[in-house]
This record gives structure tokens, C-alpha cells and sequence, in this order.
């Protein structure tokens, strides 16, 4: 079919460290990329597209490894970086000025492995935010006009055992007060958070570790969400309409015949989403709403209705996980990715406004 949309690779760059996540920076045709050097420090580089090309802007190197990085609770006229490293530390960065962050945070014991943003960049009402997770168990939400101390933790108690937190995301900020924040476990728990009532909305279990969580637009009412395993599987649920015992409505997929590392939707179309495999493997993938998304059960009480994915398109670009992903805010189709392979890659899928 002519119309699919394609997958391009528009540049391709090696480089010399451990690649963890990549970033656009918001209006602008620059990215940033985070990772380890081989001695454990930080790499933070700046890239700009230009030409066909990807031309290197600025290079930091930190005393800690940085795992993961957002913008999502930056304004768009500082556009500053918050990221999460290794020692569990949590810093924003002025990127004009990178020698010392404008705000930092001992957040956790442990490595933070995920990092969330809401709030900045006029998505979502309300106050700015970040929400970190961490192989300590515990998941935080930051402001970052507070020092040091979080607004919210979610912790299981002393007695619990503690679940290795993979995965965090914002999502259901459309108004002032509304606010939720979901995670996903090493165990394949999924648990959603209501922050204006501070408890716990929703929980599930997938079976398997959940690598990547992430709502199909953070700042309206729930609507979907994705949430990406290991072995070689992704649910999504149909946020909209929640059952007072069966929660919500899902569906589960296989793909990448390996780990599902991430799924990130397109900020053009919330309906349309990438999947990033541990085979070095991208999927998009569009889905289709049911006809009826609601109906009542047997005793009358409103249930949701999932609806179905299909694939529009596939490539490999790796024989390593693409552990880093992400699409263009600005310029639609423009997306960048990282490997294991210690490479990044700018892509360019085309005809994504015929799907």
C-alpha cells in the first residue's frame, strides 16, 4: 500500500558512551542526549539538525551516570532540562549554562530509572511537576519551586516488599486540581495514583515487567494508555471508563518478538503510537476505537470497551534494545532514538497526515 506511512533513517551517528534517553528541546530543531561514559561519568550533549545532518553543539560530562531526562515541567521560555542519575539525584539544568543545576534534589537511595514532567510547555493545568521512580520502590513528586522535599511519595510500608519502579508517567491534568500519576513495576504491577486525593485510584498486574507506561495526552481527561512489557508484549486500556471490580478495559499485543522497551504517542495524534523493541526493531501502530466504548454490565454499571491496534508500519534499524525514543513536538513525523548500539539516530516517518 503506497499510503503507509515509512519509517526513513535521516542520520545516523556513533558515539562513544552508554546512550539512555534522548530529548527534542521544545521549539527548537535540537535535541539532547544523556548516558554513561565508560568510567561511570555523565554525558550530556546537545545536538542541532541541520543540512542532513546532526552537528554537535555542546558537550557536558558529570560525576554521575544520567539515566533519564524531561522537559515536561519546564517553560517554554527556559526550556530547562530535569534529569534523573544513578546516585538517585535529581537536577534541572539550565542548558545555556550546564556548570552547576538550577535545582537539585537527593531524591532517592537508589538509581532513578524514570522521570515524568507536567505541568511546563502549557501541557497541563496547573502547577509544575516532575514525578521520579526509582529501584528503591518509592515513586516522588517534586515541584520544582519546593527544595529538597517531595509534595507526594508512594512507598509500600516498611513491612511491603519493594518492587524495582521502571517506569512513571503524568497523566489526567486537566484542570487545576486534577492529577495522576501512573507506575509500572519489575513485578508487572501498574498502579495509578490520584494525587489530588492523595490514594491510590487503580491497580493492576500484566504479568510481566513493565518497562514503559505513558497516557495518549497528559493533559486531558484519561483517555488511553500504553503500557509496554517483557516478553515481547504491550496492553493498552481504555482510560475513559473505570469498573468498580474489573477496572479497566484492555487489550494486549505481541510484538518485536523481544522486550517492549518504550511506546511513545504522537503529539500530532493521540491515537497513533511507536513501539521500541529490544531487537533494535520500531512498530508504529494506530488504534481504533470500538464502536460503543461504553456499555453496562449485568447490574447496569458502566464498563469500558477496548478497542483494536493495528500495525502501519515496521522496521529494524539495530541488532541492540532502542532504549531511548522520542517525537518531535514541533515538526510532525521528526523523530529522534537511541541504541544500545551507542548510536542515535534521526528518523523521519512520513504521511502521518493521511492515517
Amino acid at each position: 500500500m503506497v499510503d503507509k506511512p515509512q519509517i526513513i533513517a535521516h542520520v545516523e551517528k556513533s558515539l562513544n558512551f552508554t546512550l539512555f534517553d534522548c530529548k527534542w528541546i521544545p521549539c527548537s530543531a535540537k535535541f539532547v542526549v544523556l548516558g554513561n561514559h565508560a568510567r561511570g561519568t555523565g554525558a550530556l550533549q546537545i545536538y542541532e539538525v541541520s543540512k542532513g545532518e546532526v552537528k554537535l553543539l555542546k558537550e557536558r560530562e558529570k560525576a554521575k551516570a544520567f539515566k533519564c531526562g524531561t522537559f515536561g515541567a519546564a517553560s517554554l521560555q527556559q526550556r530547562n532540562l530535569a534529569t534523573g542519575d544513578f546516585d538517585g539525584k535529581l537536577s534541572i539544568w539550565d542548558l545555556e549554562n550546564t556548570d552547576t543545576p538550577v535545582y537539585h534534589a537527593p531524591a532517592h537511595k537508589e538509581i532513578i530509572n524514570c522521570i515524568d514532567g507536567v505541568g511546563g510547555l502549557g501541557i497541563g493545568e496547573g502547577a509544575p511537576e516532575i514525578v521520579t521512580g526509582s529501584r528503591d520502590g518509592s515513586v516522588k513528586v517534586w515541584d520544582p519551586r519546593q527544595k529538597d522535599l517531595p509534595v507526594a511519595t508512594m512507598e509500600p510500608s516498611e513491612a511491603e516488599a519493594r518492587r524495582d519502579c521502571w517506569t512513571v508517567a503524568f497523566g489526567n491534568a486537566y484542570s487545576p486540581t486534577e492529577r495522576c500519576v501512573c507506575a509500572g513495576y519489575d513485578n508487572g504491577d501498574i498502579k495509578l495514583f490520584d494525587l489530588r486525593n492523595m490514594a491510590l485510584r487503580w491497580e493492576t498486574n500484566v504479568k510481566n515487567g513493565v518497562c514503559s507506561v505513558e497516557f495518549d495526552r497528559k493533559d486531558i481527561n484519561m483517555n488511553k494508555m500504553v503500557a509496554t512489557t517483557l516478553e515481547s508484549k504491550f496492553h493498552v486500556f481504555d482510560m475513559r471508563t473505570q469498573h468498580p471490580t474489573k477496572g479497566f478495559a484492555s487489550l494486549s499485543e505481541k510484538a518485536h518478538k523481544s522486550t517492549v522497551w518504550l511506546a511513545k504517542h504522537l503529539p500530532q495524534n493521540r491515537d497513533v503510537f511507536m513501539t521500541c523493541g529490544g531487537s533494535g526493531s520500531l512498530n508504529l501502530w494506530q488504534y481504533s476505537y470500538p464502536d460503543k466504548r461504553v456499555i453496562t454490565d449485568d447490574k447496569g454499571v458502566d464498563m469500558g470497551v477496548a478497542g483494536t491496534v493495528s500495525l502501519l508500519q515496521n522496521v529494524t534499524l539495530s541488532t541492540q534494545p532502542i532504549a531511548g525514543f522520542d517525537w518531535s513536538p514541533d515538526k510532525a513525523g521528526l523523530c529522534v532514538c537511541t541504541a544500545f548500539d551507542q548510536c542515535l539516530r534521526v528518523l523521519i516517518v512520513t504521511k502521518l497526515n493521511r492515517i
